[in-house]
């Protein structure tokens, strides 16, 4: 049973001040799994979402009132790097407190070896190094690692659907974002190509995918407008396209190997926990 069909915490009424559980793992769709760039509700990672109407007792506090929401999760593996955890419950907890009428939400890790560290700390609103003083290296610096890793991969994907319209690696080196126009509807783009000569279209999701990360982890911070980067973050050499290519898809294929492995290991976690 999915955390949409439980029972559990509260009304699945949306009043316009608290949000139904649906709205919540809506946001939470939003937050992947930084080892894996994929959401953690596709990843089935979600076991449970309450939403309690937190209501004022009286008059002065009226627009204190909201959802205090609890998300329960579990990853893969008992043992799954607590920085990861820690990303996905932070992420977590923001995207569901950026929710309309929720004051406040508590990410809860279920079964794992730093469960109690990650929980306490997330809501209670220490930081990772505070947390986990011992660990080697800090949370953002982990999550730059992963960033580039995850904008690499997307990139494959991206530039895969340009290969497949016709475009050669050297025309895509030298695309920009102006390049970029989103066509009627929003599902496809429309990309010029040899100086505006040519134009081919291609799915949107791919390429707005691409360009979340990309701005994120700062791509184009030079100010340079190509569109598409080396692994370390600078415009391609034309002569170059293939061999970048190439190793965009080392990081895909590394990405969809993880995620084959964890896939397989959180089956078997649940099919143990159905059986007791």
């Amino acid at each position: 049973m999915s955390a949409d069909d439980s029972n559990s915490g509260g009304s699945e009424r949306e009043d316009g001040r608290n949000p139904t559980r649906a709205a919540v793992r809506s946001a939470l769709d939003g937050v992947t799994d930084p080892e894996l760039d994929r959401s953690i509700v596709e990843l089935e990672y979600i076991d449970d979402i309450a939403v309690e109407s937190d209501e004022p007792t009286d008059l002065d506090n009226a627009d204190e009132s909201g959802a205090h929401v609890e998300v329960r999760f579990t990853l893969p593996t008992a043992w799954c790097s607590p920085a990861f955890a820690w990303m996905m419950a932070i992420d977590g907890r923001e995207a569901v407190e950026s929710l309309p009428g929720v004051v406040r939400c508590e990410m809860h890790l279920n079964d794992h070896m730093h469960a109690r560290e990650v929980t306490e700390g997330v809501n209670g609103g220490r930081g990772f190094e505070e947390t986990f003083p011992d660990a080697d290296g800090g949370i953002e610096a982990t999550r730059a690692t992963l960033d580039s890793k995850a904008r690499l991969a997307r990139q494959y994907v991206a530039v895969e659907a340009l290969l497949a319209a016709g475009v050669t690696h050297e025309q895509i080196a030298a695309i920009s974002r102006e390049d970029c126009h989103r066509l009627p509807g929003g599902e496809s783009v429309a990309i010029d190509v040899r100086g505006g000569a040519l134009a081919v279209v291609v799915d949107a999701d791919p390429l707005d995918r691409y360009l979340a990360k990309a701005e994120r982890v700062g791509c184009f911070a030079d100010g340079d407008d190509r569109l598409f980067r080396t692994p370390e973050g600078d415009p391609i050499d034309p002569d170059r396209g293939e061999l970048v290519h190439r190793r965009a898809r080392l990081a895909r294929v590394n990405m969809d190997g993880q995620g084959g492995v964890c896939a397989a290991l959180h089956e078997a976690r649940r099919s143990e926990s159905a059986r007791r």
